[in-house]
């Protein structure tokens, strides 16, 4: 699921999550993109498991079943775990935020919830030895 997430994005040119927080309005270019994408993929593959992958797609997007879920948030905690290796001056205001806002993506899952904590704590570690204040980050997220 995530892999077939992961290619459609190749071919729909991925957008990255912040510039869909600063111009909430790219989602619906990025849904439309995507789209064009697994619907490619969906008749090249027509007569093996095009329909199969195209299924697989909508279930990753929709995150109504378990697995979908999982997949999910192991796509987000990805992306956290790149923050945390990157450098901190590479790092821009916003991400600091995004720091702590991935419990929406977790909070089905006690393992994954604990997975979470674990990576929020090296980037609270790495923001805090950069003297960011962690507090004033977390009452600005707490606020949105």
């Amino acid at each position: 699921m995530i892999i077939i997430h992961d290619l459609v994005e190749a071919e729909a040119k991925d957008v990255s999550a912040l510039d869909v927080l600063r111009n909430p309005s790219i989602k619906e270019q990025k849904v439309a993109e995507e789209k064009k994408a697994i619907e490619n993929l969906r008749r090249t593959l027509a007569d093996t498991n095009g329909q199969e992958i195209y299924d697989l797609f909508y279930e990753f997007e929709n995150k109504e079943t378990y697995e979908s879920k999982v997949a999910n948030a192991l796509d987000k905690l990805e992306v956290q775990l790149q923050h945390n290796d990157a450098d901190i001056s590479t790092w821009e205001e916003i991400e600091y935020d995004m720091s702590y806002m991935m419990s929406r993506h977790t909070d089905f899952d006690d393992t994954l919830t604990q997975l979470k904590n674990l990576i929020e704590q090296e980037a609270e570690q790495k923001m805090e030895a950069a003297g960011i204040d962690t507090i004033l980050v977390k009452r600005r997220v707490a606020n949105r």
